[in-house]
């Protein structure tokens, strides 16, 4: 086969990647294994683990950590620093003193690697070693090393403000600087301050070290060198229109000229993914009798646990395995058996543009650290390869590293946590990076409208409740009022739909057959009332799969859903709200609810048929995935704005422009429709 125009590669170089350690999903039936098995296992994966290059440094870097309050490592991807540095401090006895604890971005990567450490420690997962993340908690009261994602230690600050039951914070992929990650530096640098006992750690591949330093004054650094492996580097002569067709081209190419090994393929989200993934589906089929089979495993963020965890399983005989990821697998977890990376060169970016309120999710290139991160998964076990679908002019021109999120994210959920911690000066909190002024007054002032404000600033009694929930400020508010108005199992059901990205697929020879599927759904009050009406109907079958099939549901997705209301019941439950409150077919109880959250999000329709933000002013526009588009319904509320070619409102419903002000007092005050 002659190389596609859309992968040339006479921009060949070579550049040494390091590895990174080996969490792979081992052990699936651990907890059927006896102590012995467990043990054994154990044993089989010391030789591993004494040949990672951090096990050499083990003695140096237990007495850094003994000698020294804080400390900043960087390890190379591969050197083990994730899986051994936990395990070091454990028998170094810092934990008969505390849990240690170490933090991820990402729950896959916390979940997979706490798989991995019980396996070498020799203990059931959820026992000695556990982890714990949204919606899921494999921890108990034996557990010693614990990971977690970022958000769940920040929350665990609500019920103990001092950490007292840690010894040890690792804070891991710092050089990601999530918000969360951002805000957990200043609240452990303040408890620091009060218990000599605590150690913090950073860690990170890719870090500004002196900048970590000097934040926690002064604090040392070690070096760790990792494993490398040589990774071959092509890049396209020509700028590619369509990276999703380069990707696919890409694929097939290396599955019929290359040797064995898996391909690992970076996309921007779980529409592109599950796109990509059908149309491997069919292409595959057009290969020859005698041709390896190649079998696409998607990951993202949203999707189930057990989904998640068939990428880690081994390709079948004679099957090469093609993982499309998000960014989800830039650092942290290992898949093991990649040889082969495929580089979109973009990503999709949360933003927040505090001036107008307004929160977007774009597609954006990635950073050059990004780029060499992505690169770095080809090279982890072995020599490998990475195919950027851009330029070398293209990668010249990327940004260094990413934008921290705390510099362009909505800091409402975050404040609203470090208020229920106790902290009340938010402007003077030790940030790494501040945020802007305008950023952070106009998140107090949407928590102020929320009502989890009082007039001073302080918490209120309802701000402590949606504090309570681990989900995004409007949505806890929403739930909250849904016990005063009686449909708390209408929002709940709602809520739990909106976790996920997308409920409907239309392949792309059935459009008509799903657009009539989606017709036994539809609500034209909106979009929420039709998800209502998907849940019942997947309930009232119990989950079935024909019928999932029939109507052109994501069956991936429903399962998460149901996770998600199990987890929301529980607590509402925990706060004494009655989950069983139904306002039946009373679509108008509902939609004053969610209106009741996102009154910000809100839109008029104007002379010209167009529609105008009432918050920032802007035109917007219905997005076609939506039951409203074509119709044109005085006022629109809406859950976020899609910027794309355009400013699109996903995710909205019909209301009553009078609801509006009469929801939200605290915000428009008294005035009146026409001055909104």
């Amino acid at each position: 086969m002659e190389k596609s125009k859309n992968n040339n590669n006479q921009h060949s170089k070579k550049r040494e990647f390091s590895t990174d350690e080996n969490n792979g999903n081992q052990g699936k039936n651990g907890f059927k294994k006896s102590k012995k098995d467990l043990i054994g296992k154990a044993k089989s994966l010391l030789p591993q683990r004494k040949a990672l290059p951090i096990f050499s440094a083990r003695e140096k870097i237990i007495k850094e950590i003994l000698n020294n309050k804080a400390l900043i490592i960087v390890g190379e991807t591969g050197s083990g620093k994730t899986t051994q540095i936990p395990q070091f401090l454990h028998h170094a006895g810092l934990s008969k003193n505390g849990i240690i604890a170490c933090t991820q971005p990402r729950r896959v990567a916390a979940m997979s690697i706490a798989r991995r450490v019980s396996e070498e420690f020799g203990t059931r997962l959820g026992d000695r070693v556990g982890y714990s993340i949204r919606f899921d908690d494999k921890t108990s009261p034996n557990t010693l090393i614990k990971y977690m994602t970022d958000g769940m230690l920040l929350r665990e600050l609500l019920s103990d403000n001092m950490l007292k039951k840690y010894s040890v914070v690792i804070l891991d992929e710092a050089h990601e600087r999530t918000l969360r990650t951002d805000i957990l530096f200043g609240m452990l640098k303040a408890i620091q301050k009060k218990r000599d006992d605590l150690k913090i750690i950073v860690m990170s591949a890719t870090l500004d070290a002196e900048k970590f330093s000097e934040y926690f004054d002064d604090a040392k650094i070690m070096y760790i060198a990792g494993r490398q492996f040589p990774v071959k580097l092509y890049q396209t002569i020509q700028p590619q229109e369509d990276y999703l067709d380069s990707a696919i081209v890409t694929i097939f190419q290396i599955h019929t000229e290359q040797p064995n090994g898996d391909i690992l393929t970076f996309l921007t989200g779980q529409e592109e993914i599950e796109a990509v993934e059908k149309l491997i589906i069919e292409h595959a089929k057009l290969l020859p009798v005698t041709a390896k089979k190649l079998i696409p495993c998607p990951i993202f963020a949203s999707m189930p646990t057990d989904q998640q965890n068939k990428v880690f399983e081994p390709a079948p005989p004679d099957t090469r395995k093609v993982i499309l990821a998000t960014n989800i697998a830039e650092t942290s977890i290992t898949i093991s058996g990649i040889k082969y990376v495929i580089d979109c060169g973009v990503a999709k970016v949360r933003g927040y543009n505090s001036k107008i309120g307004i929160e977007s999710l774009t597609i954006q290139p990635i950073s050059k650290a990004s780029a060499r991160q992505r690169m770095g998964r080809a090279g982890r076990e072995a020599p490998g390869c990475c195919y950027r679908l851009y330029t070398e002019d293209a990668f010249e021109e990327l940004a260094d590293s990413t934008e921290p999120e705390i510099k362009r994210c909505n800091l409402a959920s975050v404040i609203l946590l470090l208020k229920a911690s106790g902290v009340e000066d938010i402007f003077n909190f030790d940030y790494l990076d501040r945020p802007s002024k305008t950023s952070v007054a106009r998140s107090l002032e949407q928590l102020y409208a929320l009502g989890a404000l009082n007039d001073d600033g302080t918490l209120s009694e309802l701000g402590k409740k949606m504090a309570e929930f681990p989900i995004e400020p409007t949505y806890a508010k929403v739930i909250i009022q849904s016990e005063n108005l009686g449909c708390t199992k209408e929002i709940i059901s709602i809520v739990s739909m909106l976790s996920v990205d997308s409920i409907f697929y239309t392949p792309q020879d059935k459009r008509e057959e799903a657009a009539e599927a989606k017709k036994k759904f539809v609500n034209f009050d909106g979009d929420h009332i039709t998800l209502l009406n998907v849940l019942k109907g997947y309930q009232d079958v119990h989950g079935d799969k024909d019928w999932c099939y029939e109507n052109f549901i994501n069956i991936r997705n429903m399962k998460h859903v149901l996770d998600v209301r199990k987890q929301l019941i529980q607590f509402c439950e925990r706060l004494k709200i009655d989950v069983t409150a139904s306002c039946g077919h009373d679509h108008e109880v509902i939609l004053k609810c969610l209106l009741s959250g996102f009154f910000q999000n809100t839109a008029l329709r104007q002379l010209d048929g167009s529609y105008r933000a009432i918050v920032s002013g802007q035109i917007v526009y219905m997005h076609p995935t939506s039951v409203l588009f074509g119709r044109k319904p005085e006022a629109i509320m809406y859950n976020d704005l899609i910027l794309t070619s355009k400013q699109y409102m996903r995710n909205a419903s019909a209301i009553h422009p009078n609801w509006i002000a009469q929801t939200a007092p605290k915000y428009f005050g008294n005035r009146s429709l026409h001055t909104l």
